[in-house]
């Protein structure tokens, strides 16, 4: 146990180390995250899939759109408690407390999710309802746990790597890069490992699989914190040298926090199933009025001055459309994933591939696309597009997508399948579309943000993408009830590519509202 002595400035580690060599703390957080990943996209990859099947032994599957908005209202949510964990993580406990207690909170949940179709064959329960009820209990109690389980390790592990650095270090833009690599290795391979024990298998065995991923990569991190020097402990904590670890008193905090968690997450499912659908309602829209005048207020009472105002427009504007965009690219884990299982011959000779392994396509593509993009805009020196027209960019590529899936959906039936060459072509434009868009808008958000406020206007934008999340799932039973007649693809493809249109109209306009910070 490391004795308070003297002050130890939470700063960049390995200061001596020489520039061209990383800390090796960079790749404690690479496999921590990388495995935090692979536990998130394994179930990403199965959660729509599971909900839409048929139990054996009793239960009942889902309708598809009842699935879609479960699967939507899931990853809503996951963008959204990032914003609660961070703030926690920098005012009370620190960074390296909320990574273990997020990470075994998510991996409790994922084996929640395990268990939920495990109970369908112990045996014991000769009702089909109490069956199906308990499945869904313990559903609903691992989807809440990966939920308040991300808030506490998604916002942390990379502000971690952030302080591994001083600031103007020429290494850190390279640490992050690497970073993001371990985020698509694990996004890769997820969906391989998690949906061919899940398909082929049993979904426990999928769900289990993410669950040791996550508790694996936690143990890693813990075995390994040694390497991070002095930096994600809590803002008040002093220490006698600069390579520590946490102490008992961490490990007392870290399991009362785990302990409350659950206990909070059991008695919420237990007292919200006994809520009636109206009471919900009610709860939800009072809770999204608190919350907006909440922001409201915040943002009125800290922006001063017109070149402040006029920035603060013009990220409003770009979270706007962030939600065209991100609702279409979120249909890669609800429709793409019943297309990918209905519709598509996924058969090579006797090869079957399974309807999940589509979900790491984005990933890999990623990997291989985002250094030529880097160049790119490079190359383009001067002409490289301004942030507007890359957004319109990003939402055009989105639209072109949707309209080779509406084809291929328009061709499809249950007799004839299609190739998956489609879902690839699809997936292909979608990742230039994200890569045009997404690596930007962080970094618009930190140039344009009021210097008080830049954390709430980065939860705002995790907050314009935990909307689009919603609206990802809830899109085709909205469109069911109002334009019944209405293709979901082909609505698609005149949304994004509408806004695409408006984004490059109004972008000379946008361009000045940034005053300078493109």
């Amino acid at each position: 146990m490391d004795t308070p002595s003297k002050k130890v400035p939470q700063g960049p580690l390995d200061m001596e180390t020489p520039p061209q060599k990383h800390p090796q703390g960079l790749w404690v957080l690479f496999f921590t995250e990388m495995w935090e990943r692979f536990s998130y996209y394994g179930m990403r990859a199965l959660l729509v899939l599971y909900l839409t099947s048929l139990i054996v032994n009793g239960g009942f599957a889902y309708a598809e759109n009842h699935a879609l908005e479960i699967y939507g209202i899931f990853t809503g949510l996951v963008y959204l408690t990032p914003i609660i964990g961070g703030i926690l993580a920098d005012r009370l406990i620190g960074q390296r407390k909320a990574i273990i207690i997020g990470g075994v909170i998510m991996a409790l949940g994922q084996a929640a999710l395990a268990y939920s179709e495990a109970v369908v064959s112990m045996g014991g329960i000769s009702s089909p309802e109490a069956l199906q009820e308990l499945r869904e209990y313990w559903l609903f109690i691992g989807l809440g746990l990966i939920i308040v389980g991300n808030g506490f390790f998604k916002p942390n592990i990379s502000t971690m790597v952030g302080r591994l650095y001083a600031d103007g270090d020429p290494r850190k833009d390279s640490a992050f890069t690497i970073f993001y690599m371990g985020i698509n290795l694990g996004a890769f391979l997820a969906p391989l490992v998690a949906g061919y024990l899940g398909e082929s298998i049993g979904w426990s065995w999928g769900f289990g699989s993410v669950a040791v991923g996550m508790f694996l990569g936690t143990g890693w991190f813990w075995a390994q914190e040694k390497k991070l020097g002095t930096i994600g402990f809590g803002p008040s904590r002093t220490f006698k040298d600069d390579n520590v670890r946490m102490n008992g008193r961490d490990w007392l905090d870290i399991g009362v926090w785990i302990l409350g968690i659950i206990a909070f997450i059991y008695l919420f499912v237990k007292v919200w199933w006994t809520l009636p659908d109206s009471t919900m309602d009610w709860i939800i829209r009072g809770t999204a009025i608190i919350a907006i005048s909440a922001i409201a207020y915040l943002i009125i009472k800290n922006t001063t001055g017109k070149d402040q105002w006029s920035r603060m427009a013009a990220i409003l504007v770009f979270c706007f459309f962030n939600v065209f965009f991100w609702s279409g690219f979120e249909q890669a884990g609800g429709t793409f994933n019943l297309f990918a299982r209905d519709m598509t011959d996924r058969m090579l000779g006797s090869f079957e591939i399974k309807a999940s392994w589509f979900q790491s396509v984005n990933a890999i593509m990623i990997v291989g696309l985002a250094p030529v993009f880097s160049i790119l805009w490079v190359w383009l020196g001067r002409r490289n597009p301004n942030t507007p027209v890359k957004f319109g960019l990003g939402l055009l590529l989105l639209s072109l997508g949707f309209v080779i899936m509406f084809a291929a959906d328009t061709k499809a039936t249950a007799t004839n399948l299609v190739s998956p060459l489609w879902l690839v072509g699809v997936y292909l434009l979608h990742t230039m579309g994200e890569l045009c868009l997404s690596p930007i808008g962080l970094s618009m958000i930190s140039k344009l943000s009021p210097p008080k406020i830049t954390s709430l206007m980065m939860g705002l934008w995790f907050a314009s993408i935990a909307l689009a999340n919603y609206l990802a799932g809830a899109l085709r039973s909205i469109l069911e009830t109002y334009l019944p007649d209405m293709n979901l693809f082909l609505f698609l493809v005149m949304t994004s590519g509408s806004a695409a249109l408006l984004m490059f109209a109004i972008s000379p306009w946008l361009k000045k509202l940034m005053r300078g910070l493109d």
